[in-house]
């Protein structure tokens, strides 16, 4: 790449809601700032205006559902010298994964008054089941704060510094009280990536796991805590374990856990 000239930046969307391209946006000061060492090339939800590739930086948003999806990541993926998912329908599958427990086309059926324009995979899965991933950002949508950090990092040639602990650890930095433990609500904080700030909680809600599952979450022990002291059913169970980001491992396995035999 000549001295002179900014990296390129491209944004890409698949199947999501584009919250996290509007959490790029909501940067606004952050992004001018950012925008005299980097070059946004491509982004639509910003702007027209499109330059070729290839991409220094690729951020995708969004799960792979269709055949088309999957040609499409995969020229994105030639044209990226380095490619960052965000947000939970790129790195598990979202919530339209959802559609990965049940029968797609008796959804189509009943949505869709002509079922048969439909075109859509049985399952909707993450960009890194198909292409090499150089880095997942979670979120539902992604913080950007640690967005920003993870660009920063790709112009630093460094490896992006997000915190790897729990919903729990950001309860106790803002004074939180625990609502399992003091109002004996169902959350799933004690397994989930923090990066919300803790929102629902602040708020007397339990954590619904939109950041996806933290590293090496013992999420058996907790569905056994919440059976066992809050009396939680298995249904109940099931769908704690089972909302944006139902499709990632941890998750996915602890829900099967509570399906009715």
């Amino acid at each position: 790449m000549p001295a002179n000239r900014k990296p390129k930046l491209a944004v890409w969307k698949f199947a999501s809601c584009d919250g996290c391209q509007l959490s790029i946006l909501d940067c606004e000061d952050e992004l001018l700032a950012l925008t005299d060492v980097i070059e946004i090339a491509n982004f639509a939800e910003a702007t027209r205006r499109v330059e070729k590739g290839p991409y220094e930086l690729s951020l995708v948003e969004g799960s792979i559902t269709t055949a088309h999806d999957l040609e499409r990541i995969t020229k994105i993926r030639r044209q990226s010298k380095v490619l960052v998912t965000i947000g939970a329908c790129a790195t598990s599958g979202g919530i339209q994964a959802l559609r990965n427990f049940a029968d797609v086309k008796e959804f189509t059926s009943v949505v869709y008054a002509r079922p048969e324009y439909i075109s859509a995979l049985s399952h909707s899965t993450p960009i890194a089941d198909h292409v090499v991933v150089d880095f997942e950002l979670r979120g539902c949508p992604v913080n950007k704060h640690q967005l920003i950090e993870v660009i920063s990092a790709f112009l630093a040639g460094r490896k992006p510094n997000t915190p790897p602990h729990s919903v729990c650890i950001e309860c106790k930095r803002r004074g939180q009280v625990c609502v399992m433990v003091a109002h004996g609500t169902t959350c799933i904080g004690p397994v989930t990536h923090e990066g919300c700030g803790a929102l629902c909680p602040a708020y007397n809600r339990g954590c619904y796991g939109c950041f996806g599952p933290k590293e090496t979450p013992n999420t058996g022990s907790l569905a056994s805590w919440m059976e066992h002291r809050l009396k939680v059913n298995q249904p109940d169970l099931l769908r704690a374990f089972r909302n944006f980001n139902a499709a990632s491992e941890p998750f996915r396995k602890e829900s099967e856990a509570h399906e009715e035999k």
